[in-house]
């Protein structure tokens, strides 16, 4: 049988060229027209890569819903779209929807760097990294289990899509050699390999 694939997108771009760029968690935003071009280029890039999904889940928020619809589009596929709490992006407590230097006014530009090197969670932000991991532990064994041999498309938002790597059983090696920011329209491939899960793309740019 062949192996499991999880194939983790972040969804396209909130914000057009030239507005005010805001930190956003909860606040459910559209894709603009960029955004939805990228759902296309993830759609593209996987049916040219051979790795058409089987079946997508989402989280509830617009813009991962759209990001997926255009994957599809793209793919020519009607595939079910599941759409899962689990997969909502954090909520930013005092910083949602404000731009990033009034982010950095208060939190400073070192705790936003160990967020992005370490997943260390800023003084406010409303996230338990540990129920974050404890999510993708479950889904992942899930998948084993209910969709075994194939391949799963989620489509969520940074601040979950960052604590995939834990499935490595080594998020200490694999944060000392990467980013956990993963950019709109980004995508992260993992393949189940034996009882592990090995990260064969990260951050990939379609």
């Amino acid at each position: 049988m062949s192996n499991n694939t999880l194939l983790i997108a972040r969804h396209g771009n909130t914000f057009a060229s030239g507005d005010v760029v805001t930190r956003v968690g909860k606040t459910d935003l559209p894709l603009v027209e960029s955004g939805l071009e990228q759902g296309r280029a993830i759609g593209r890039y996987l049916k040219s890569a051979g790795l058409m999904p089987d079946v997508i889940f989402t989280s509830r928020l617009r813009r991962t819903i759209q990001t997926a619809e255009q994957v599809q589009a793209a793919m020519e596929t009607d595939l079910p779209m599941e759409p899962l709490t689990m997969f909502d992006e954090i909520d930013y407590g005092p910083d949602e929807n404000q731009p990033e230097e009034k982010v950095i006014e208060r939190l400073g530009k070192a705790a936003l760097l160990a967020w992005d090197e370490e997943a260390k969670v800023p003084e406010g932000w409303k996230v338990s990294p540990k129920a974050i991991i404890e999510h993708w532990r479950s889904f992942a064994a899930d998948m084993l289990r209910s969709y075994a041999g194939k391949r799963i498309l989620v489509v969520t938002s940074n601040g979950i899509a960052r604590f995939a790597p834990h499935l490595t059983g080594d998020f200490e090696y694999f944060r000392s050699i990467h980013s956990l920011k993963v950019g709109t329209g980004r995508l992260c491939i993992f393949e189940h390999q034996g009882d592990a899960w090995i990260c064969r793309e990260w951050n990939l740019k379609p």
